[in-house]
């Protein structure tokens, strides 16, 4: 399947701004763009696979946006996720686009894109109050409400007055939207739907004198075969 026709090359870190046709929300980023040029605050809410993680910062990059910072509640997603867009805007990962986690800091000056724990943009306010070193945070995964990215919330609802130029992006995978776009003031919401995959049932009975581990796998082995 071809990507989507949505793409353009960056002069300096030539990232590709290739957006995945398989991936639902491909499908709206020319209206999430247009939305985010418009408004300072964007929502997004789309479940598992529909591809916001990977897909957002790059149309932010696509907007213009020199250096964007997204978060993620886990160092090994932060890490994952780097790894991914890297492979899919045709760079190192470490260069154009990289991560930062505890005791692993794999950015440098070409990076444009940087995957990071809540906790590294919370600790980054103590030197850069006003998070000048970003043109676009996303905050991902805001749904699981924790006090790191609730206070992140707070803070960049704060700054967002002293900075008209930042762009933010809140990332949710659940139902809880409507209460993040009241937080920013209403920003305007963006329902992304996500993939389906087909479901069979299969329900096994115990043979005689089996016990659960063998069962289980008996099981196993058939999903495997």
């Amino acid at each position: 399947m071809s990507d989507s026709p949505v793409q353009t090359p960056l002069p300096e870190e030539e990232l590709q701004l290739r957006f995945p046709a398989a991936l639902p929300v491909s499908g709206r980023i020319s209206e999430i763009c247009e939305l985010w040029r418009k408004y300072q605050v964007i929502v997004l809410g789309g479940d598992t696979g529909s591809g916001k993680t990977t897909q957002l910062p790059k149309a932010a990059a696509l907007l213009g946006c020199r250096h964007v910072g997204i978060t993620q509640p886990r160092r090994i997603a932060a890490v994952a996720m780097a790894r991914r867009v890297a492979e899919e805007c045709g760079t190192e990962c470490g260069k154009g686009v990289g991560y930062q986690v505890r005791f692993d800091n794999n950015v440098s000056p070409e990076t444009r894109i940087k995957f990071m724990t809540d906790g590294i943009l919370l600790a980054e306010t103590r030197n850069d109050r006003q998070l000048r070193k970003y043109d676009a945070i996303i905050i991902d995964e805001a749904h699981e409400r924790s006090l790191n990215i609730d206070f992140l919330l707070g803070y960049l609802k704060d700054l967002l007055p002293r900075r008209p130029d930042l762009k933010v992006a809140i990332s949710s995978a659940t139902m809880d939207l409507e209460h993040f776009s009241e937080f920013f003031g209403n920003a305007p919401i963006i329902q992304v739907e996500g993939r389906m995959y087909p479901v069979e049932d299969h329900f096994q009975e115990p043979l005689p004198d089996e016990d659960l581990p063998e069962q289980v796998a008996r099981a196993v082995e058939f999903v495997s075969s």
